[in-house]
């Protein structure tokens, strides 16, 4: 079968919907949101707010971002900006940078790339590099330094944990981005989408350094396993937000203001989400617990992975085309999974496998994994 254009994320999982099977292409939770955010709901349907918010965000909701998920870190409600979920954050950063920038716009990101980071260079006509690891899976800062100057680079993009690879960037490595976008007038975008997703350690997060050089972008899709809402937000300088603001009211003009309240009253009474979280990892860990050794033992070979939705596996041998590996796979076994080509150029042997689901419905993927590769050898 021709690979299809568009995301290959989009057609694995429409695949699955469409025709039955289980999802561990799309990153999809499959856990409830908790059942206070949901009481809050209800609650915010019954009161007079079904016209439109702010369009820079909920006030209550802003200065809870800003004070309780920031970490308290000297911000303010003035540097968040409510949007869309994440992606409209990432688009409406990448908008207004290049805006600002007049002319000639380049992007950097690492290998393997979230689709979004590649694909807006794409949309625009600009330039994209992808800067590749060595055999540890780490970055050479100053070679990556050199680089950022001579190719002139406008925007470096990382997500911390990752997606399709969840590695937790550490603190070192993260204030070594910060500086070469600082002394090269660079951006640095840090996504921390999955941030609350760790097995280990808490991943650092660099609210403490938002400001002219870096923007972090977040949403509550993960946190809260609420996808479907869409509401994000973008921790930036003042003026940043200010302006960013302005192209938002053309673009995304609000987020829906029932859900940011619901949001808003959840955090605030739930010590934001500290619970809930805390569940929510324990579940994700111990699907990740449960398909990794599966993977391991029928031939996979795994970088290491710290955190978030996914595992990132290369295809086991005689298997060399990710793309044809996971069509089989899906029509032989009805288990969706991601061409790992849709995130990397090297990525052709591998393939993305969402884990976001109960270790139940993951061990029945695992087992029919293990089962088309016993049968297809």
């Amino acid at each position: 079968m021709k690979r299809p254009d568009g995301s290959l994320i989009s057609f694995m999982s429409n695949l699955v919907k469409a025709n039955g099977g289980i999802n561990c292409a799309q990153g999809i939770p499959g856990f409830d949101p908790p059942e206070e955010l949901i009481e809050e709901l209800i609650c915010a349907a019954k009161q007079p707010v079904h016209q439109y918010p702010a369009g820079n965000g909920n006030p209550k909701l802003r200065g809870l971002i800003a004070s309780g998920l920031a970490g308290n870190c000297g911000l303010t409600a003035e540097n968040i900006l409510v949007t869309n979920g994440a992606t409209e954050a990432i688009s409406l950063i990448y908008l207004y940078l290049r805006q600002k920038n007049g002319g000639n716009f380049t992007v950097l990101s690492f290998d393997p790339v979230y689709e979004s980071y590649s694909n807006l260079p794409k949309i625009y006509g600009d330039r994209f590099l992808c800067e590749y690891p060595d055999e540890s899976g780490n970055f050479d800062f100053q070679a990556l330094e050199k680089k950022v100057e001579a190719e002139k680079v406008n925007l470096i993009l990382v997500c911390s944990p990752g997606n399709p690879l969840g590695k937790i960037w550490r603190k070192n490595e993260i204030t070594a981005l910060y500086e070469i976008c600082r002394k090269n007038g660079a951006a640095l975008v840090f996504d921390a989408v999955y941030s609350d997703l760790y097995f280990g350690e808490k991943p650092y997060l660099p609210f403490d350094l938002a400001g002219e050089t870096l923007f972090v972008v977040s949403a509550f899709s993960k946190m809260l396993s609420i996808t479907g809402w869409r509401v994000g937000y973008v921790i930036a300088g003042k003026a940043h937000v200010e302006n960013m603001a302005k192209i938002h009211d053309y673009t995304g003009l609000c987020t829906p203001s029932i859900l940011q309240i619901a949001i808003a009253e959840y955090l605030e009474k739930n010590d934001f989400g500290k619970s809930y979280l805390e569940t929510l990892r324990g579940k994700i860990r111990e699907s990740f617990e449960t398909m990794h050794p599966v993977l391991e033992k029928s031939g996979f070979s795994m970088p290491s992975i710290d955190g978030g939705y996914f595992i990132w596996a290369k295809i086991p041998e005689p298997f060399t085309d990710g793309f044809e590996f996971a069509m089989s796979l899906y029509e032989s076994k009805k288990v969706g999974t991601v061409p790992g080509i849709h995130f990397s150029e090297r990525g052709n042997d591998y393939i993305r496998i969402s884990i976001a689901k109960p270790a139940s419905e993951i061990a029945e993927a695992a087992e029919r994994i293990a089962d088309f590769l016993q049968t297809s050898r």
